[in-house]
């Protein structure tokens, strides 16, 4: 079974950068989208970045394109998400997660079997 264990949260100032990372026990070319979820108090999970490991496409949801970026090692096996000029509203509990099917583009977290078990992100103004 594919284990994921995300690191890098912790606290900012607003316009600052963080660099998350996912370790997976295994290759994830096999899972058919990976992605990078959150989710902030009293709120639902809602998808942050995704990738079709098919063709490496890669989708944002609206709030942080321009400002997040999601990569892969060249070993496949580790998944990132850079965020740069951060804001409060980022603030949020961070999951990566792995799916054999669905649509990626659609960054839907009921979508994904796979889950890390977080790492908090924590932006001050």
């Amino acid at each position: 079974q594919l284990q994921l264990v995300e690191s890098g949260g912790g606290s900012v100032q607003a316009g600052g950068s963080l660099r998350l990372s996912c370790a997976a026990s295994e290759n994830t070319d096999q899972y058919f989208c990976v992605g990078w979820f959150r989710q902030a108090p009293g709120k639902k999970r809602e998808g942050v970045a995704t990738i079709y490991t098919g063709s490496g496409n890669t989708y944002y949801v609206d709030s942080v394109k321009g400002r997040f970026t999601i990569s892969r090692d060249n070993a496949k096996s580790t998944l990132y998400l850079q965020m740069n000029s951060l804001k409060p509203e980022d603030t949020a509990i961070y999951y990566c997660a792995a799916s054999q099917s669905g649509y990626c583009y659609q960054l839907i977290p009921t979508d994904y079997p796979y889950w890390g078990q977080g790492t908090q992100v924590t932006v001050s103004s």
